[in-house]
């Protein structure tokens, strides 16, 4: 690192060593000198064996934590798993200040930015019209999901966010000593009572738990940076092109999510839980217009002796029922009133609940939010009209785009169900309507033409004159529950129905039909009322989506449906399972064919292609940085539209802080715009790289496919070297590890079966096979081998988007610690067979990486990431080693509750350290 990096890194360190020092004086002060020297004497071999390779301190620090009791272990964990989360507040607040600072020095716009993303179109020859095209049917939409690897409370988050606001303040503000000195006091007292609130759920979050978690990112973070986000998009394509002035952008970003839909292998999410969910998103809308609304009232205080005002907004204000002689001559007060009070009458109307501050009377309630949002712009087109222009801009400009973007729901909520499910209630359905049909005994081209005369006939199958098992009236009460919501809170409430483990064409008319029976599609008209999705999960399953979809939209009865969707398909493609069934390289490899077949087929078929990208934070789960991932995209893969899943533990770290939010908000719009509009600007890969993509893919996935399902053994070294047993207990999910109840791989959810190595610092999933596969190629490729995949690497977004996720990965991995929960394995001779084969394999993998980047060291080309491993991971190593420790206490019968405890607050520490690879 040069001096100038250094420098700029210098506020970094400065807060890093402040924070350490108040948590450090907070455990003086709290445990005692005792306490405060054992874990700075922990700290400190750990930097120095990090830092210098001192085998001394290595020696050192591992006596001493070996040697901790069960009190002292506790101590330790909390420190340095709270310092991970001061570090990544640190961070996150440099980022910002780092933004800062290049903005105010005028910087050339940076990659990921909409400055720089509108610069770049402009540069290449686009024109506005095509901008305005573009947005007219531009679709982006982050998922929020909750996973059984969010760790993170609420209460914690809490405290982070004081702590993050008086960082903020020290950045933004020149404060004087008196202010300095209090801003450090204050800053003292959110440590400590970051430190004196519990880290770890004293029990299992219910799916209204995670609900309710996953809307405070609406207080922090959406309600406000959304709505900011557009209109700082409208300010520049003004500046760029005055034909853009008054000119509002569609709303083509908007939130979506899962919780409290997704029913995949989670019984607790119900038809009654659906409806509370929704109940609970619309709340914080409402109450959130009414806030908005009671302070916009306060601001619009013209008088009608001073300004006119519209004959619309003269109407509006008559209709209000404040009748206070204070605000007769104040019209737009009136206006504002008036609607407030008819937002308060739906709030009543549709939840039951009143508004903390009364309306001033009685009003009509607003059949949709789209009525809301017409009183708003009678509001704005009378200040443009009347010379207040620069009025519109402020509150009433963000609370108008906020009505269009949240509506009366806030979010739309997918219904996933896995499509044995559907199987199954379509069976009994079936069945119970003519004993002679056996459904499940039907070959798939005989379920096809049953299920075709089903959705294409207006008489219902279901009688409410029969019995049926709890699972099917379940499941028709969920989709009847949503035909509800779709009327009470408008249509985009529960637009989509997502169906996992998709692999025929009668998976997607099964739901069709269990729409039709609920009210969501309507034989007569040929019209359906929501999307139906098809997940793709598995290798095969990503092989035969293409084959699958050619065949459905042949179906003249299914094309008739999707012409109500605006001839509009979704495709949701599965990183995580497909990663855990073929390996790192084969996953983002058949992704990548996958959507480069689906592209032609859906253009022979005249159907535009929506994909819904399944994507983890972690990258053994298509996590990574989503701008380099959406540039990846093959050609013709994003036009203009894609959804993608934030899931559980990235969430705080993405959205948490509301400036960081609007940022990765920010950097998914950017990056779609660019690989839908610039997508020609980089050549087709060229054959010689899809043939070599072939090889590695089919040599690597032989590679892990052999260790992890054709090793004897694997299972019970796997279960045994990680903390995935005590992932399953902890309380940080509604939704069980595994799908069935069994150890086996296959039936284990990807997100623990990730989590679990990323605990242990291996990262298994990935890297593993990317080494042995170059090694094959090379050998096979003598001549040319490396230079071609040197060239792939340089020239290829694909494939330099693959290897700078494995080089991240490997780059937080650790062999050292990862061997020392190789030896939690009980059978010496399994782990002599195992741990060394992915030894030698993590080292390999990091050989060949470097050659192909050419790169003497993982991470010379980032900088940023490198600098935050060495902020960190002195910090991780000695949690990591205490939790090996204690592994081995609790399964030697050590039933100390110390003892489980202390695992899962390591746990919680690791991952915080980890962040997007936790």
């Amino acid at each position: 690192m040069n001096d100038k990096d250094d420098d700029k890194d210098q506020s970094l360190r400065e807060d890093i060593r402040r924070l350490g020092r108040l948590l450090g004086d907070t455990v003086r002060n709290q445990h005692g000198d005792e306490v405060f020297d054992l874990i700075e004497q922990v700290r400190q071999n750990s930097i120095r064996f990090r830092r210098d390779a001192d085998e001394a301190a290595r020696t050192e620090l591992e006596s001493t934590l070996d040697s901790l009791t069960n009190d002292q272990t506790t101590q330790v964990i909390r420190a340095f798993s709270y310092f991970s989360h001061l570090v990544n507040l640190a961070e996150d607040q440099h980022h910002i200040r780092r933004t800062r600072a290049h903005q105010i020095a005028g910087s050339a716009p940076r990659a990921g930015s909409l400055a720089h993303t509108i610069e770049a179109l402009y540069n290449t020859g686009h024109t506005t019209q095509q901008l305005v095209d573009f947005f007219q049917t531009a679709q982006v939409v982050p998922v929020l999901t909750a996973h059984p690897t969010e760790v993170q409370r609420k209460s914690i988050l809490n405290c982070q966010m004081v702590i993050t606001r008086l960082l903020d303040e020290r950045d933004r503000m020149q404060l004087t000593p008196e202010e300095a000195a209090a801003n450090e006091e204050a800053l003292g007292r959110a440590v400590l009572t970051l430190w004196q609130t519990r880290m770890l759920r004293t029990s299992k979050l219910s799916v209204l738990d995670e609900v309710e978690n996953g809307l405070s990112f609406y207080d922090y973070t959406f309600l406000h940076e959304l709505p900011q986000l557009y209109a700082g998009l409208e300010d520049l394509l003004v500046s760029k092109d005055p034909a853009f002035k008054q000119t509002e952008l569609p709303s083509f970003m908007k939130m979506g999510s899962w919780i409290g839909g997704d029913r995949d292998g989670n019984p607790f999410v119900t038809a009654t839980i659906l409806e509370k969910t929704l109940a609970m998103q619309s709340t914080r809308a409402f109450k959130f217009y009414l806030d908005e609304l009671h302070t916009l009232g306060s601001q619009l205080s013209m008088a009608t002796l001073l300004v006119k005002v519209s004959d619309a907004l003269q109407a509006l204000a008559q209709r209000s029922p404040d009748h206070s002689p204070h605000r007769s001559d104040e019209p737009y007060r009136l206006a504002i009133s008036g609607i407030y009070a008819r937002v308060a009458a739906t709030y009543t109307h549709l939840l039951g609940l009143l508004p903390t501050i009364a309306p001033s009377g009685d009003a009509p309630v607003y059949a949709t939010a789209e009525e809301l949002a017409a009183d708003l712009d009678i509001v704005h087109q009378s200040l443009l009209e009347h010379g207040s222009a620069a009025i519109t801009r402020g509150r009433l400009r963000h609370l108008r785009r906020a009505v269009r973007v949240f509506g009366f729901h806030l979010a739309p909520v997918d219904l996933r169900q896995n499509s044995d499910v559907h199987e199954r209630v379509v069976a009994e359905l079936l069945q119970a309507a003519n004993p002679a049909v056996s459904y499940l005994a039907m070959s798939e081209e005989e379920r096809i033409a049953a299920l075709i005369v089903e959705i294409s006939s207006a008489r219902p199958l279901a009688s409410p004159y029969l019995v049926y098992s709890e699972e099917t009236q379940s499941e028709l009460a969920i989709y009847r529950a949503a035909a509800t919501a779709k009327k009470r809170y408008g249509d985009g409430a529960v637009p989509n129905c997502i169906i996992s483990k998709t692999d025929g064409v009668s998976d997607m008319l099964e739901l069709a039909l269990l729409l039709k029976e609920s009210g969501l599609l309507h034989p007569a008209e040929g019209r359906l009322d929501v999307n139906i999705i098809p997940l793709f999960e598995t290798i095969e399953d990503l092989q035969n989506s293409a084959p699958v979809m050619d065949r459905l939209f042949a179906i003249p009865a299914y094309a008739r449906l999707l012409a109500s969707r605006d001839n509009a398909q979704e495709v949701m493609l599965g990183y995580s399972d497909s990663n855990k069934d073929g390996g790192f390289l084969t996953s983002g490899w058949e992704l990548y064919k996958a959507e480069l077949d689906l592209v032609q087929v859906f253009s022979r078929h005249q159907v535009r292609l929506r994909l819904f990208h399944g994507r983890g934070g972690s990258v053994g789960r298509g996590g990574g940085p989503s701008y380099q991932a959406i540039l990846a995209q093959p050609a013709g893969a994003v036009q203009g539209q894609i959804r993608l899943t934030e899931q559980g533990e990235v969430i705080t770290a993405k959205y948490g802080n509301p400036e960081v939010g609007r940022r990765n908000l920010e950097v998914l719009a950017a990056a779609t715009m660019e690989a839908s509009m610039l997508a020609d600007a980089e050549q087709p890969p060229k054959p010689e790289f899809l043939s070599a993509m072939e090889e590695l893919s089919a040599h690597a996935f032989k590679a892990y496919r052999d260790l992890v399902y054709e090793t004897e053994g694997f299972e019970q070294y796997f279960w045994e070297s990680t903390v995935i047993s005590e992932i399953a207990g902890l309380n940080i999910g509604s939704r069980p590890a595994s799908r069935k109840k069994s150890t086996a791989i296959e039936d284990l959810r990807a997100i623990p079966w990730v989590f679990s190595w990323s605990q242990c610092r291996l990262m298994l999933p990935g890297w593993f096979g990317f080494g042995a596969a170059v090694q094959h190629y090379l050998k096979t490729h003598p001549e040319d081998g490396l230079q071609t995949l040197q060239a792939m690497f340089k020239e290829w977004s694909f494939f330099s988007t693959v290897l700078s996720n494995m080089e991240m990965v490997l780059a937080k991995s650790d062999i050292g610690i990862a061997s020392r929960y190789a030896q939690l394995v009980k059978d010496d001779a399994l782990r002599a067979r195992i741990f060394p084969r992915m030894e030698a394999e993590h080292a390999l993998t990091i050989e060949v990486l470097k050659a192909i980047s050419g790169q003497d060291e993982l991470l010379a080309a980032n900088p940023l990431l490198a600098r935050s491993i060495r902020n960190r991971f002195p910090y991780l190593s000695p949690l990591n080693h205490v939790q090996v420790e204690l592994l081995e206490r609790f399964r030697n019968g050590d039933e100390d509750e110390r003892v489980r405890r202390g695992i899962h607050l390591s746990i919680n520490g690791i991952a915080a350290g980890l962040r997007n690879s936790g």
